[in-house]
This record gives C-alpha cells, structure tokens and sequence, in this order.
C-alpha cells in the first residue's frame, strides 16, 4: 500500500474513530419513561434494603440501573413535589402550590414551561397516565366535569393524558382522558363541592354501614362522600358507570401505560406513569391480598412492584427496554396510617419504611425521611449497573432530560432546574452542591450538613403519627455521621448554621419565597 494511501486510510479511522465516539457521547434514548409512586418511603424497596417486603421487578431493573442513595423531592408532599418535577421551579416560589383540592384548578397554568413542552420541542411524543393532583380546568371549582375540562394536560405540553381527577381519597372518583371523563354516564351527571354536601347523597360519617371495604380512621376527615364502600374528603353526586373501583385501579394505570408503549413504540416517547400505590385508600387488587403480611399497605407495594413490571415487560416485548431510560422513584416519604382503618399501624412489625432515617418521620416532615426516596435510572444501552451517593433533586430532571435530548436551551425562568445529567447516568458523581427542601418548613443541605429553619408548628403530628421536624430554633445535622438527624448541632457549629441561612438567603433573592 502506498503512503498516500496508507495516510487517507489512517485519516478515515480517525474519521470513524471520533464519529462513534461523539454518537456516543451525544446518544440520546429512544424513549423517557418517568414512574413516580406515591408515598413509597426510603426503606420500603428491597433493593433498598426492605427484608419484610419484596420487590422483584424493581430489583431488577435496580441491577440493571444505577441506585441512588442521596436523592430528593423538593417537598414532603405530593402536589407540590410534582410541581418542581414538571416546571423545574422550586414549589415554595409560587403561591397554590400547597396539596391541592380535587376540584383545584391548574396549579401549573398554560403559559408556563414544561418537560412536556420540552420533550415535544425535541420530537417526543408525549403522554401522562396515573395520578396527576395538580388540577384540571381554569379556577377550583368551575370544571365542567360532564363535558370537556379546559385547561388541562394538554395545554403544558401532554399530547395525551389519561388520570385520576385528583387524588384516590379525594372526589370526583372517575377517570378523566384528554379531558373527558371515561364512560361517561349522561344518567348520573357529576357535581364535585369541597364546601357543602349535596341533600340526600350519604356520607361516611352519617353512614358507617355503607363502608363495605374501608372505614376511615378518627379524625382524619376521609369520612364524607362514599364511593365505591370507601368515604373520601369531598363531596361528590353522580358518576354512575364512570366511578373507579379501587382494587382496579393499578390494572387501569398498567394498561394504559403499556397500550401507550405498544401504540408509539414506532416513534420517540415521553411518558409520566403517576401510580396510586401506595397512598391512601390502599384497597389492592384481591391477587396481592395477604400476599406481603403487612396488610393493605405492604400488598400496595406489591402492586406498585408489579405495575413496574408490566411497563418493564411491555418494553422489552416491544424491542424497546435497552434503549429507554426509566426513572423509578417517589412523590415523598412514607406515611402509615394517613385516614383509614387498613392495620397498617398494627402489621408493620419490624419493617421500617423510613429505613435508616429518622424513626417516625417521613411525608409531612422537615427530616430527611420526608424528602430522601429511592431513585433508580435504569437505561441498559448507556447507563452502567452500580450505585451513586450523589446529591440528585428531582428539580434537575427538566435541565438534565434537556441536555439529553439535545434540547439544551430552555427560558430563563426556570431558574432552580440543573443539568445534572452526569450524575443520573453515572458518569459523575459529585451531584448537586446543595439542595432545598419544604415542608412546614425550608430546610437545606450540601448532603454533609443540613440545616432546618425555626418554626412553631408542632413537633409530633398526632394524626399521622409522624416527627416534624418542627422546632421554634435553628436546627443542624450532621448527616455524614447521623444519617437519623438525632444530634443538632446548632449550638456547637454557629459558623456552619450562618453560612446554610446565606444559601436560603441566596435563593430567597431570586425570587418570591412564601411566607412560613
């Protein structure tokens, strides 16, 4: 062979050489699928560490994923947590943010940037399947329940959608797809009221001989509108053949999520799966009844377990799992007994679903436990099976899918999301500098100390049975050391305590936080 020829050989592998490498490095999944549970604490996965309760599918892809041990929401509570997860906006800047009614009205509005408006920019076909409670319409409690809901999920960016009104302990109790409610029944039209009762419509707790499957527990408030044997909070006339029944609940989930999968599995997609598992009413299926020995509340996770594997399973039926990034994680903390009568006090046993957080604490709550969840990004074509200690916030998601789908240019008011793409595919693993978290209070963390802002809510909520948090001063934890957040510090580490209020101090100048 000739020099020359040698030369334009050598220039075309180099050529290749860096061809390849820059595909690989600028790959980007053929699919997105975001599983977020509902009330599923640190400890309440095998994979993290449960032993009264198994989870084998998510284990599964845990071995084929990366585990993270340091991962967060932006607050202990649902609504607000899922409105950070979508806008890439800390909750805690917006008023309305708080949990919402089921008659709320759009907490996130149409003018605002979404993932979904980001995924669709970048060719994604997009869909939200589950639960949502971030409202349905324009303002609380002018819906159009018997016609055709606006706004809604397709106005921040969801091609299709197909959710729970609200929430499962709240009414109206009907499924509601591309904002319409399914089965409709012009017979029994739907009237939804959180201020007053409708005459002659039987209530939870005038009627307890009408709870056939749940009775609530006292002084909870799930003891109005009776759907289904269960009272909820609310009040609710109609429905007919459109009301759920709760048993069915993870099957409908399950089914619309793979029908989605099998339907677009020709083109790129985008899907948020919202399970109800494990929150409140927990009425699994009867083919998970008794099956974990914990009562409704394990066999709930032995449903979110499977709901899991049925996407799993739809996947890799359809060629599809090795080239999609799945991210398995949770709305908030645990909570035991959150308004029913399900024993899951008296079956817990020695299973601690706060695992080796702070004892009792969990949704609600200032501590880790209400905030730390499990989170697992299993993508088999990119992403190596291992563990991260990152600090990761679901805040990051929007910034980093950004980044990954090429669509790295996103408006200048979402200003708290991150491109932490390196540390969710395990490529980094330095994470976040620092996080905020809300619940009653702000509290902040660089994942080495944490420090909770003083305030005069109770310490121990009787109803849930949960530690707060809450104390009228300054609260530091060494987490590296007291992962249980047992020991504050405040007093003995002054320097540490003013240089975390100047981070809050920080954010707080970027823009509105409210008031606590």
């Amino acid at each position: 062979m000739s020099t020359v020829n040698k030369q334009i050989l050598l220039i075309a592998v180099l050529l290749l050489s860096c061809f390849f490498s820059y595909s690989q490095h600028h790959a980007k999944p053929q699919n997105v699928i975001l599983i977020i549970a509902d009330d599923i604490g640190y400890g309440d996965l095998s994979c993290y560490g449960a032993r009264a309760v198994r989870t084998p599918h998510i284990d599964q892809v845990a071995k084929r994923g990366l585990v993270f041990s340091d991962a967060h929401t932006t607050a202990s509570t649902c609504t607000p947590s899922r409105y950070s997860i979508f806008t890439g906006e800390y909750n805690w800047r917006k008023k309305g943010t708080g949990i919402a009614t089921g008659d709320a009205g759009m907490v996130i509005r149409p003018e605002q940037f979404t993932m979904a408006d980001m995924f669709q920019q970048a060719g994604y076909t997009t869909g939200a399947i589950g639960k949502w409670h971030l409202g349905l319409g324009d303002k609380q409690g002018d819906q159009d329940w018997n016609g055709l809901i606006t706004p809604g999920p397709v106005d921040i960016g969801f091609d299709y959608s197909f959710l729970m009104a609200a929430t499962g302990d709240r009414v109206p109790c009907v499924w509601v797809e591309n904002q319409r409610v399914v089965n409709y029944d012009a017979a029994a039209p739907i009237s939804v009221s959180y201020k007053n009762p409708f005459p002659g419509e039987p209530l939870g707790k005038d009627h307890p001989e009408l709870l056939t499957k749940l009775k609530p527990s006292p002084n909870h408030g799930h003891n109005q509108a009776i759907v289904n044997g269960i009272s909820r909070i609310g009040y609710m006339k109609g429905g007919g053949k459109a009301l759920w029944q709760d048993e069915y609940i993870a099957d409908t989930i399950a089914s619309r999520a793979t029908s989605f999968i099998k339907q677009h599995k020709k083109e790129q997609f985008f899907l948020y799966v919202g399970t109800n598992d494990i929150h409140v009413p927990r009425y699994p299926h009867p083919r998970f009844a008794g099956k974990s020995g914990m009562g409704f509340r394990g066999d709930a996770i032995l449903q979110f377990d499977w709901t899991v594997g049925e996407i799993v399973k739809a996947l890799k039926e359809n060629g599809l799992f090795d080239n999609t990034l799945i991210v398995i994680s949770s709305d908030n903390g645990p909570v035991i007994d959150d308004g029913y009568q399900d024993e899951a006090e008296a079956l817990l046993g020695n299973h601690k679903p706060w695992g080796p957080l702070h004892t009792r604490s969990g949704k609600y709550s200032n501590f880790e436990a209400g905030t730390r969840v499990p989170f697992i990004v299993s993508w088999p074509a990119r992403v190596k099976n291992g563990t991260s200690a990152a600090l990761i916030s679901q805040v990051d998601l929007l910034a980093s899918f950004a980044v990954l789908v090429g669509q790295q240019s996103i408006p200048a008011q979402v200003t708290d999301s991150q491109d932490q793409l390196k540390a969710l595919l395990g490529t980094g693993n330095t994470g976040r500098q620092y996080i905020i978290e809300s619940s009653t209070s702000l509290s902040v963390s660089d994942g080495e100390w944490k420090y909770i802002v003083p305030n005069t809510s109770p310490a121990f909520y009787e109803l849930t049975q949960t530690r707060s948090g809450n104390a009228p001063v300054d609260q530091l934890y060494h987490l590296k050391t007291d992962l249980a957040e047992t020991r504050n510090l405040a007093n003995d580490k002054p320097e540490k305590v003013a240089a975390l209020k100047a981070l809050l101090l920080k954010e707080k100048e970027k823009g509105y936080m409210r008031d606590r």
